[in-house]
């Protein structure tokens, strides 16, 4: 590991955040109701990084929703599919493609889930979702009902993982409330359609939850529903949301990790077996820090102190505070969220999207919240809560705490939005971090990094062999002289969002790695010695030929 450097080693020089969403060519808005009547209306708005066409850049795919008076169209909302020309322009191909009416759309997971080489997308929706099938060809064919994962409830995040290590990826979908447009809870009425006074949309508390899904790749394109058997399929009925997987306890075999709105969050060990135990309250990443369950939106997961261990970070509403739970070993967290410095900043702020990401390249993680209010009738009540919210951006100060830059660095940070899904990735391919933003309220916001590539880099793209094509639960460890970094391939995350499957690490001024080990799922280690700095590289997995 290496060693802590002071607050003043660690000031941010050089790098900017621009929103080239205008130059980009993207047009995508998200419908939306101006007064949010409905829970409904509020929480869509799921984004993917993708390279959907093999041509080693990011396209983009955001995710869209009707309104209640719109919902007979189901036309009304088109999510859209945008393919990167590579010049730092997209061009719209959600017609050919054949992947806009997923219905009412909340997320997104993708992953390659009969290892034909070709990115799948999965769309998680209020109703039916949808498993869009990559033909290779430039267009999708929606399998969902036939392959058995057509969830028919309000499902929200999902993420795909190979918990049993047999070479497919399997898929779990968080499902959030038993709602149904013919019975809507009226506006305004009752304790739980509130909020400091004013007469807002009713939800989640009041309302029925509903049990979340395990689906298990057969490997002849269906999947079959194991949640019960293995014990994953929310008998608490708590208000599911973000979803990641994660091998806590780095025995081979990936966990997961649910964040639950208003709720405790679970933590289900993985047994090897096929079957899940739920430690959250036990593993200390379940509620706040005095033993609350908190809106719990966003999920990030990152060893952002060095420790070679993964935290987890979980975004909640206002007056409560992101939280950040520091992994200390097996499945014990602790409570950092004040002690990191991460805390405080975010009271005033209901926060959706996050990532861990080390946007300057110096080998330390680092963490940016998107945020926007549920309740537009803030802009009335002169409550001094805004409904259109700026970002929170938190420099790693390398000592086991952030901090927050306030209004920089760069003006693309400081536009008030109401932020929904935020996903993370090198759309450029210039070695540093960008940033998608789906807006709940009109046009997504694309953040391109200006100046992050001033220090080193190293980008790997995991093929599966043996394991899965997607290498989803492969660790990589990077050793670049005294700088140590640990990172995991995995799908989900966010909200309701998909980051780039490429694994990128900082490496500041260093001019040479030293080693790179992938541990594989099923346990093949495989190493590179003196890999080239400022690169991309593909590791394949020796394996059956893909």
């Amino acid at each position: 590991m290496i060693p802590a450097a002071s607050h003043e080693q660690a000031v941010v020089v050089g790098v900017e955040f621009t929103d080239v969403t205008k130059s980009s060519g993207i047009t995508f808005k998200h419908a939306y109701a101006p007064e949010k009547k409905y829970i409904v209306e509020s929480m869509s708005g799921g984004a993917a990084l993708l390279d959907f066409d093999n041509d080693g850049r990011l396209d983009i795919y955001l995710v869209n929703s009707p309104t209640v008076a719109s919902a007979g169209n189901p036309q009304s909302a088109c999510s859209e599919l945008w393919r990167n020309n590579g010049d730092g322009t997209f061009v719209d191909v959600t017609e050919k493609a054949g992947v806009g009416y997923p219905g009412w759309g909340m997320g997104v997971a993708t992953g390659d889930y009969d290892n034909d080489g070709w990115q799948d997308l999965y769309v998680t929706c209020f109703g039916p979702n949808r498993l869009y099938r990559n033909n290779g060809d430039g267009t999708f064919t929606d399998i969902a009902v036939k392959a058995g994962v057509a969830d028919p409830r309000w499902s929200t995040g999902a993420a795909f993982g190979d918990y049993d290590n047999d070479g497919r990826v399997d898929l779990f979908v968080a499902n959030y409330i038993d709602l149904k447009l013919e019975a809507l809870p009226e506006f305004g009425r009752g304790k739980n359609c509130q909020f400091q006074g004013m007469p807002v949309q009713c939800g989640p508390q009041g309302l029925r939850g509903v049990g979340d899904s395990l689906f298990h790749n057969n490997g002849d394109g269906t999947f079959n529903d194991v949640s019960r058997q293995a014990g994953v399929d929310d008998k608490e009925l708590l208000f599911g949301l973000g979803v990641v997987w994660c091998d806590f306890n780095e025995d081979g075999r990936i966990d997961l990790y649910v964040a639950n709105d208003t709720g405790a969050n679970y933590l289900y060990q993985n047994n090897g077996d096929g079957t899940f135990l739920e430690i959250g309250l036990m593993s200390g990443a379940a509620l706040s820090e005095d033993g609350k369950g908190q809106a719990s939106m966003g999920v990030a997961i990152g060893d952002y102190d060095h420790r070679g261990r993964s935290s987890i970070f979980v975004t909640n509403f206002s007056d409560e505070y992101n939280a950040l739970y520091r992994h200390e070993k097996g499945f014990t967290f602790t409570d950092v969220s004040y002690a990191t410095q991460t805390g405080r900043a975010s009271l005033p702020y209901v926060g959706w999207g996050c990532g861990f990401f080390d946007y300057d390249n110096d080998g330390w993680l680092d963490l940016l919240v998107v945020n926007g209010h549920v309740y537009p009738q803030l802009e009335a009540a002169k409550l001094k809560i805004a409904y259109a919210q700026r970002k929170l951006l938190y420099h790693n100060k390398r000592n086991g705490t952030f901090a927050e830059t306030g209004s920089g660095p760069g003006s693309g940070l400081n536009e008030p939005s109401v932020s929904r899904g935020a996903a993370f990735g090198d759309l450029d391919n210039d070695g540093d971090l960008d940033v998608v933003i789906n807006n709940l309220d009109g046009a997504p916001t694309i953040l391109r990094n200006d100046g992050g590539n001033r220090n080193s880099f190293l980008v790997l793209d995991l093929i599966g062999g043996r394991s899965n094509r997607d290498a989803y639960g492969a660790r990589v460890k990077v050793t670049a002289g005294d700088l140590i970094q640990i990172a995991e391939k995995r799908s989900g995350g966010s909200y309701l969002s998909q980051n780039d499957p490429r694994l990128h690490f900082g490496l500041d001024r260093r001019t040479k790695v030293d080693a790179v080990e992938v541990r594989w799922p099923g346990g093949l280690v495989q190493k590179l010695t003196n890999p080239s700095v400022n690169s991309f590289i593909r590791i394949v997995e020796p394996g059956r030929e893909r």
